[in-house]
């Protein structure tokens, strides 16, 4: 079904009887220079959002070209949902691009978000205090299974976060590979509780904070790229620190630091730690359940680039 607005994506999810499989293509478009002040967009009343609540196996695919100023929120019990192929970027008001809420430890579940490009703006709106252009990818209340892969993310504050607050930590299972995070603040994300793998990342340009594990969550970070980054890996603001262990990225001692450009600063938070000494803090204690093989890190710095988020033909990274 092809679709060329938020309100005709929506009716199409609605009409579906929620099993069978449902594919959307989106082919509306949107230009970002109509607006020249993110400040005053972010300022206004919340924008559309698409829900898929209560629905299973659908995937919403961007044409190539397209560009939406709409969110998409994933809930309740839904599953087996792919978002692929969209550009989504400054949206009015403090909507998420795309946000998954659930219920409990439940669902949602078995969620697939790939080759997107998203984005706001890092501009700092007079009396937002932290709250310009809040989350791009937040997953709350229980939402688990979930894959982001070969995104594009970039001039936004807080990325996403896991868990809405740290009460919100149960035992999710989240993967991160071959995500492009150029020009980017914080959360990247905010994991509280659970078990997330991280691999073949780029990481370049990240201005307070990047991978917060708390609340005693495990962080499995592999062969990714680090540059010009503050605070890479840590743990702060939460009463409960997470962990993390740290495997073949391209920083492999602290004498790398100001090789790749990563700095450091103290939380005011207590318990808190830095990465600043670049050493695992505890061993993954989850087997993977999947096959893969990591990119080197040199090659996600050369080539990552090209193939992550909207608009590459879905390419996938060759390092051969």
């Amino acid at each position: 079904m092809v679709v060329t607005t938020a309100a005709q994506m929506q009716a199409a999810v609605d009409a579906y009887s929620g099993s069978g499989g449902l594919v959307i293509t989106y082919t509306g478009s949107f230009d970002f220079g109509t607006i020249p002040d993110p400040c005053t967009q972010w300022k206004k009343p919340a924008g559309d959002i698409v829900e898929l609540k209560g629905k299973r196996d659908i995937t919403i695919q961007g044409a190539t070209g397209s560009a939406a100023n709409f969110g998409l929120a994933i809930k309740a019990d839904a599953s087996n949902i792919i978002i692929r192929n969209m550009t989504i970027g400054l949206l009015p008001g403090s909507i998420d691009a795309i946000g998954i809420e659930g219920l409990g430890s439940k669902f949602p579940a078995y969620i697939w978000v790939d080759h997107n490009t998203l984005f706001s703006s890092l501009a700092e709106c007079a009396g937002a205090g932290d709250l310009e252009f809040d989350g791009l990818v937040d997953n709350k209340a229980g939402a688990h299974h979930i894959t982001y892969s070969y995104n594009a993310i970039h001039d936004h504050h807080k990325v996403g976060l896991i868990g809405s607050s740290d009460s919100d930590s149960s035992d999710r299972y989240i993967t991160f590979h071959h995500n492009y995070y150029r020009n980017v603040g914080s959360r990247l994300p905010l994991q509280r509780g659970g078990y997330t793998h991280l691999y073949n990342n780029l990481y370049s340009g990240v201005t307070a904070s990047g991978i917060n594990v708390r609340m005693g969550g495990y962080s499995l970070i592999e062969a990714n790229y680090f540059e010009n980054a503050k605070n890479p890996v840590t743990s702060r603001d939460s009463p409960t620190l997470g962990y993390w262990e740290l495997r073949n990225n391209n920083i492999t001692k602290v004498a790398d630091f100001s090789t790749y450009g990563v700095s450091w600063t103290d939380s005011d938070s207590s318990p808190s730690r830095n990465a600043s000494d670049w050493t695992t803090t505890a061993a993954y204690p989850v087997s993977i359940s999947y096959s893969y093989t990591p990119d080197t890190p040199s090659c996600v710095k050369a080539k990552l680039p090209q193939v992550a988020g909207a608009g590459t033909s879905l390419a996938k990274l060759s390092c051969q």
